[in-house]
């Protein structure tokens, strides 16, 4: 993200940048003095061999990111940006993105600057575990440890309760693991 004075004409629009291009784009439309937004994932990869997680940061819209600019002042300068393939146009002029809706994806951004994807727990929720050694048992949502993506779980479906921690991706709540099947 990159902050810039807003300017009362100035609107966000979609840029589509060339394939992997997104943090080049960024940088030269900053180069520009143009404001920037461009969300990014944090998405959970298991070894197959090992078992061990790694994470990998991804945009969140891969190819595209938000550019916040005046449209007759900038757009030519914006077109022919490194980076950029096209603004993203319905007919033959650029639309802009309504305001709330980046407000929207910002407010999902997290402490670690990446957008928080669904999966928002509440104490008492119903899971189904996914993947992991506790594949197929179910539990009920207690707490979020400090490691936001690890998250505590009471187990009630075997003949005794136990607490276990778990990666947070591997559980769905059970109504929407339910409906999923």
């Amino acid at each position: 993200m990159s902050a810039n004075s807003e300017d009362n004409n100035s609107a966000w629009y979609v840029i589509h940048t060339h394939p992997r291009q997104e943090e080049r784009c960024e940088a030269n439309l900053n180069a520009w003095q143009v404001e920037t937004f461009n969300p990014k994932i944090r998405e959970r990869h298991c070894n197959p061999f090992t078992g061990k997680a790694t994470f990998i940061v991804k945009p969140l819209f891969p190819r595209y990111l938000f550019a916040r600019f005046c449209l007759g002042d900038a757009i030519q300068r914006i077109r022919f940006t490194r980076g950029v393939h096209s603004v993203v146009s319905f007919g033959n002029n650029p639309t802009a993105v309504a305001d709330e809706i980046i407000a929207v994806i910002k407010s999902r951004i997290g402490d670690d600057t990446f957008v928080r994807l669904g999966n928002d727990l509440r104490p008492g929720d119903h899971l189904l575990i996914e993947e992991g050694a506790w594949k197929g048992f179910i539990g009920v949502f207690e707490r979020e440890m400090k490691e936001r993506d690890r998250i505590m779980v009471l187990l009630t479906t075997v003949s005794y309760h136990a607490h276990i921690v778990l990666e947070r991706e591997n559980v769905k709540r059970l109504h929407q693991a339910a409906a999923g099947k």
